[in-house]
């Protein structure tokens, strides 16, 4: 079977939508919002009802939100936008039902978000920066290089677009693990998980979302003193700092012995435990003194390990280190999970999905 794509044509050309005039109310928090309206004369419970329709109702359209007068419609529509991204194209796995979205900024980055269905949950993997400039050896989106950051409103709308396409009753988690490293855009990256936290937004509760990080310890131990309580999952991939420093660049600035006492101060801090993010690589992780690493650590902190497998990403053409690395086989990898649950280790073996559109673990890229 082939491989399904479609362009989506419920919203309007971004041409239309999104000015460099327009003040952009997409991505401020209730209280922002509330003074907005305080600021251009209007009571600030208005804030709290453009909250519910951004946020909750889905609405894209000033003209749609009938419990604002025409008049304050109107001045919205003037002077306002709230939108940030055009929804390019949809593409369907025919295999797993991984749908991966392209959007377009405002000024002409595009971005790619996926969500992986699953039998009691459908998760939706959003992009916090376009590109990134971590260049993790292993991944698409690294040798794609970094362009900017996120802003609020770019990251939230992922979330919106996606559920308007997708329904929103169907998405009941958020993972922080698209495009970019989230910690390094860490002020709009909090921004977002506060709305979508905030005790009036009804969607994913924040027990189902998930932040994942290489590892930038000082902003670990900042999310951990946030009075946000959401998961954590850090990408480890190996527990030797040799090995880390070779395939993750991120790892010379950041030690993973620093990383692990900020995961230990996050995970006491917020009564969390870690996910812990492991891609097999034949040879260079899967060996018996990694499991006795992987072992001592997940004893250390309490946490889980989720084991995946390595996603091709020769559809980057990549050189150097990344072209050289191979994914354990599946009957090793299978095995290598057997033996840390002889230890007493939690593990989960995360299934490849998305692969046929590029929109599995690792595989996120836009060439430009």
């Amino acid at each position: 079977m082939g491989i399904n794509s479609h362009k989506l044509s419920i919203f309007t050309p971004m041409e239309n939508k999104i000015t460099n005039i327009k003040k952009q109310l997409k991505g401020l928090t209730l209280q922002e919002l509330k003074g907005y309206f305080e600021e251009i004369g209007e009571p600030k419970y208005r804030g709290e009802q453009l909250f519910n329709w951004m946020y909750n109702h889905l609405s894209f359209d000033f003209s749609e939100m009938q419990n604002l007068s025409k008049s304050i419609r109107q001045k919205l529509d003037e002077n306002c936008q709230i939108q940030t991204l055009e929804l390019v194209t949809v593409q369907d796995s025919p295999s797993t039902g991984t749908k991966k979205y392209l959007f377009n900024t405002a000024d002409d980055k595009k971005i790619e978000s996926v969500i992986i269905p699953e039998e009691d949950r459908a998760t939706l993997c959003i992009s916090t920066q376009v590109g990134c400039p971590l260049d993790c050896k292993f991944c698409a989106t690294g040798i794609m290089g970094y362009k900017r950051n996120l802003s609020v409103g770019e990251i939230v709308d992922q979330y919106l677009l996606a559920a308007k396409d997708y329904g929103k009753d169907r998405l009941t988690n958020i993972v922080y693990m698209g495009m970019g490293e989230p910690l390094l855009n860490y002020k709009n990256t909090l921004s977002s998980l506060s709305i979508f936290t905030d005790e009036l937004t009804k969607g994913v509760s924040r027990n189902r979302i998930t932040v994942s990080t290489s590892g930038i310890a000082p902003k670990i131990i900042e999310l951990a003193n946030s009075d946000l309580r959401i998961k954590l999952a850090f990408s480890l991939h190996s527990c030797f700092e040799d090995i880390r420093n070779q395939i993750m660049p991120i790892n010379k600035k950041y030690s993973l012995k620093e990383n692990i006492e900020a995961l230990k101060f996050f995970e006491k801090k917020t009564g969390k435990r870690i996910t812990f993010e492991y891609t097999m690589f034949k040879g260079l992780n899967d060996r018996p003194e990694d499991i006795k690493a992987l072992s001592r650590l997940c004893r250390e902190i309490p946490s889980k390990l989720n084991i995946i497998p390595f996603n091709s990403i020769a559809h980057m053409n990549p050189g150097g280190v990344s072209a050289t690395l191979e994914p354990t086989p599946i009957d090793k990898l299978q095995e290598f999970a057997q033996r840390l649950r002889d230890n007493n280790i939690t593990v989960m073996v995360r299934q490849t999905q998305g692969g046929d559109i590029a929109a599995a673990c690792g595989q996120l890229a836009v060439k430009y």
